[in-house]
């Protein structure tokens, strides 16, 4: 771990949370924001450069409501690159999936791996939303995790794939409830490794 990541831990426990949702286009990058921002479904148009909300977002049973600086960026191959600015300094990452367009899997699993495996993102959480389950033709979970190769991220790199449909909200409490959960194990471990350091 670098002395970035290591600078990025001492920041105040009240700062929202910094986390990209990335993606494919279509795959309803945007439908899942502005689920978690209005509680109700917009209907989007692809996303041309970023939309970036900062929501508070019940966690449930742990009663917590930790914030969220949510950066929602296109998916479209042209801005694909641009991915790389948005996840530096990130706490986790969303990556949504449309799993009911098998098609594109093979796709999503390059850019996925891509993403995660930058020298800045190592070690990031990696929140898999497995969007639109409730399709009649979407995979199931052990299809998604195969097919996307999610057991070859890296020994470092923490996920967890949840099974989710964007529309009505179904999985993204729960999956957001994960996610908090890794990137607070993470800040822990960046603190442990500091303390260690300085003896």
């Amino acid at each position: 771990m670098g002395n970035g990541l290591s600078q990025f831990a001492r920041l105040p426990p009240f700062r929202p949370l910094h986390v990209v949702i990335l993606g494919l286009d279509c795959a309803g990058k945007t439908t899942v924001l502005y689920r978690l921002r209005f509680d109700e479904f917009v209907n989007a148009v692809p996303t041309k450069g970023f939309n970036t909300e900062k929501i508070k977002v019940s966690l449930g049973e742990s009663r917590r409501t930790p914030s969220f600086r949510f950066w929602d960026v296109g998916g479209q191959e042209k801005l694909r690159p641009l991915w790389r600015s948005y996840t530096r300094c990130a706490d986790g990452i969303v990556f949504v999936v449309d799993s009911a367009d098998a098609e594109r899997i093979e796709e999503a699993k390059t850019e996925l791996h891509k993403i995660t495996r930058l020298a800045e993102n190592q070690g990031v959480p990696v929140l898999v939303v497995a969007n639109k389950q409730d399709l009649r033709n979407s995979l199931s979970m052990t299809e998604m995790e195969n097919m996307l190769a999610l057991g070859e991220l890296g020994a470092a790199a923490s996920w967890h794939l949840q099974p989710a449909c964007a529309i009505i909200g179904e999985g993204l409490p729960e999956g957001l409830g994960k996610l908090h959960a890794m990137i607070t194990e993470r800040r822990k471990m960046l603190r442990r490794q500091k303390k260690n350091k300085t003896r």
